[in-house]
């Protein structure tokens, strides 16, 4: 196996790192170092350092990987009628990259690993086939998963017990070399775009340890950047914030600007100089290598103008590493830093202290509205390619919804996802929803989003591993219809809880305004309207053996803490008796529940979200629109439509026929059925001009607002 472990250099006084002069040259005074060692225990207590006997094992993982590959690359040549002495030469090679690479990985953290192999070894057809086929067979490989279609096509699986990333790169050479050297530029000659995106993870990591002026402080100032990030919520490239070696290149910037601080001191100043980034200015680590019709260069290429947030790789060819990264996100990542800065001056002022910094985002209590993503498959391996999939989709969602709506609808994605253990090959991914805070008002202005979420899914079904067991749905939810298994013990957090998070440093910080506290002049009765929307038959009929319940609270208010928590726990208990209806449920059998039925609240579909003229709020939900032509409805299953005396939808009788539209008022649970168009269309003729409008309050709760903290140069 190729060691490309480095150790550590002796630092050279006389050398300059980066692309600038440094901002400070100065060393650590006596209160640096007591923050450094108080720093240094608060990560050791978070348990971010591995075992030895941990350390032992991934060792020895890699090892038994390396020696698979080779067996691999001789079966392969063998296969493809190479002579017998010249498969006894082949062989290829790993490397390792990422955190592991780094010297930063934590307990449990996957080795990010790179293959590299002859010519004739393919990645479609041998890596991702034959491979595939061998790992498969091995009992000590558990959830294997490959993603050969993902913009970095890889294989991920456990090699007795250790998580691994693996990759692979075919190199226009009949052997692989035991001394190969992958930085040297010259190994991307004769390859395509998708190596070249390959090969330069290994290059990358490789490179930024060689321009940082000491590498043991860039390793602890980096653990620390990773575990604020994961506690805040930020800490993930595919759903639009940072990964892993765009957190590394911010803080090697950082320590190349302050070549002899302390840990503790970058930390601070990452904080400092990226909050006063004028983005989207580059952060660059070295000159940009030109040459490469890859590489990064705005003024030549009319999409890396449209970067936000560049981060800029400093291997060749030099790229954006951070292209993910859209408005929201990068607004999410800003409230960050001024949050992270303002705490970093209140403990050098001795006003605070490091846990304060990691505080977890409380991200459920931080808007009222939510979209909730659920994926289903029906065995482990089909789950596992289709969440891998659709995780890899879901930044588009959010992109979507941020481009048709001007910016004035946010999204906050929350990194990861969540599963009830009632049930398997399942688990919900969830967004925040808010209007833009200072947009002006447009009176009436309606967003239509559902044609998103369609669109959305469309391009999610054109995986082409795709099975008809595999499900997708998306619907909004509000805050307090979350199902509790997203909360740690399934336990819904108390307003006890959130009063001590607000008071943990005797006052407010401005930075946590993830603490709300709801309107007191929008304390009202609350109104519930039960919506039941169809689905594209069309389109989607194999994706389901039934629809989802489609039920939309509208609320104005707070209710006791004591109720709440019952209400979450009967709200929870519905979920996933709904999720169990779903696999049982026949097509085309919707079950809309009703006021008075045990599940007050609940998840409503996607709709229109209507701006309010007078408050500038987002403050409706317009069903989708239902033209009926030459006896076809567009866009929606079934016939639904507004009176003064509530909603009209086709109910079933007892006798299964389609009986006259009434009011849907606080009646029992009603079985309704998805009418063929024609049967829609007659019975709805005389309402085919109309729109029917649900208006329900849609507002984020209101941000905490405290003094802005005086903002000190960066010097």
């Amino acid at each position: 196996m190729s060691m490309n472990r480095m150790g550590n250099r002796s630092q050279n006084p006389n050398r300059v790192y980066g692309v600038t002069e440094p901002i400070s040259m100065a060393g650590p005074s006596e209160s640096d170092m007591i923050r450094n060692r108080e720093l240094e225990k608060f990560l050791a207590d978070a348990g971010l350092f591995e075992s030895p006997e941990e350390a032992i094992r991934r060792e020895e993982a890699l090892a038994r990987l390396d020696q698979i590959v080779k067996d691999w690359v001789k079966h392969v040549s063998r296969s493809k009628g190479l002579n017998e002495q010249v498969v006894e030469e082949m062989t290829a090679l790993i490397f390792t990259s990422g955190s592991y690479r780094l010297g930063v990985h934590s307990p449990g953290a996957d080795i990010d690993t790179l293959c590299v192999g002859p010519m004739h070894v393919t990645r479609n057809e041998d890596f991702f086939g034959e491979l595939h086929r061998i790992l498969v067979e091995m009992p000590d490989v558990q959830e294997l998963n490959s993603v050969p279609d993902a913009y970095v096509p890889v294989m991920r699986f456990k090699l007795d017990g250790i998580p691994i990333d693996l990759l692979y790169a075919s190199l226009p050479l009949p052997n692989i070399p035991e001394d190969l050297d992958i930085s040297q530029d010259s190994i991307l000659h004769n390859v395509d775009e998708q190596t070249v995106r390959i090969l330069n993870g290994c290059r990358v990591t490789d490179e930024i340890l060689n321009l940082v002026p000491n590498i043991q402080n860039f390793r602890t100032a980096l653990r620390c950047l990773r575990l604020w990030a994961k506690r805040r919520g930020i800490y993930s490239n595919v759903a639009g914030f940072l990964g892993g070696v765009n957190w590394a290149i911010l803080v090697a910037r950082i320590c190349q600007l302050y070549p002899n601080a302390l840990p503790c001191t970058l930390v601070s100043r990452v904080f400092r100089v990226y909050n006063l980034w004028q983005w989207p200015n580059p952060v660059i680590l070295c000159p940009i290598q030109e040459g490469s019709s890859n590489a990064w260069d705005p003024r030549r290429n009319r999409k890396d103008r449209e970067h936000l947030m560049p981060i800029i790789t400093p291997a060749y060819p030099c790229m954006n590493s951070s292209y993910n990264v859209s408005n929201s996100t990068l607004r999410i990542m800003m409230e960050e830093f001024r949050r992270g800065n303002e705490i970093c001056e209140a403990i050098e002022a001795n006003k605070a202290v490091w846990v304060t910094l990691f505080e977890p985002f409380a991200f459920f209590e931080a808007y009222k509205d939510y979209l909730q993503i659920d994926i289903k498959a029906q065995s482990g391996d089909d789950f596992r390619n289709w969440k891998g999939w659709v995780e890899s989709r879901l930044r588009f969602l959010n992109s979507m919804i941020e481009r048709y709506t001007g910016g004035i609808l946010q999204c906050h994605p929350c990194p990861g996802d969540f599963s009830d253990e009632c049930r398997p090959h399942c688990c919900s991914y969830f967004m925040g929803l808010r209007r833009k805070q200072g947009s002006s008002p447009e009176g009436g202005k309606q967003f239509d989003i559902r044609w998103i979420v369609d669109k959305f899914k469309h391009q999610v079904c054109q995986y082409s591993a795709w099975k008809a067991t595999m499900w997708i749905n998306v619907c909004h939810v509000r805050r307090k219809n979350i199902p509790v298994f997203v909360f740690s013990g399934g336990i819904w957090p108390s307003q006890r809880a959130k009063v001590a998070a607000q008071d943990c440093l005797g006052k407010r910080l401005p930075g946590n305004n993830f603490l709300h506290a709801d309107d007191a002049g929008s304390r009202k009765r609350r109104k519930q309207v039960v919506v039941n929307r169809g689905v594209h038959l069309e389109e989607f009929s194999s994706l389901t053996s039934g629809t989802s319940t489609a039920s939309l609270q509208i609320e104005a208010g707070e209710e006791e803490q004591s109720e709440a928590v019952i209400a979450d726990t009967i709200r929870n208990k519905n979920y996933r008796k709904n999720m169990t209806n779903h696999d049982q449920e026949p097509e085309g059998s919707v079950k809309c529940r009703s006021p008075s039925c045990s599940n007050p609240k609940g998840a409503s579909p996607v709709e229109k979200w209507v701006t309010d003229s007078s408050s500038g709020e987002i403050v409706g939900l317009s069903d989708m629109k239902t033209e009926v032509s030459g006896g076809t409805v567009e866009n929606n299953s079934f016939q639904l439509s507004m009176t003064e005396q509530g909603v009209q939808i086709p109910v079933v009788g007892a006798g299964g026929r389609n009986s006259c539209s009434k009011p849907l008022q606080n009646e029992g649970l009603e079985e309704l059925e998805l009418l063929p168009p024609s049967s829609v269309a007659s019975a709805s003729t005389s309402k085919a001009s109309q729109k029917p409008l649900i208006s329900f309050n849609f507002t984020s709760s209101k941000k905490a607002v405290g003094p802005s903290a005086e903002r000190h140069q960066m010097a």
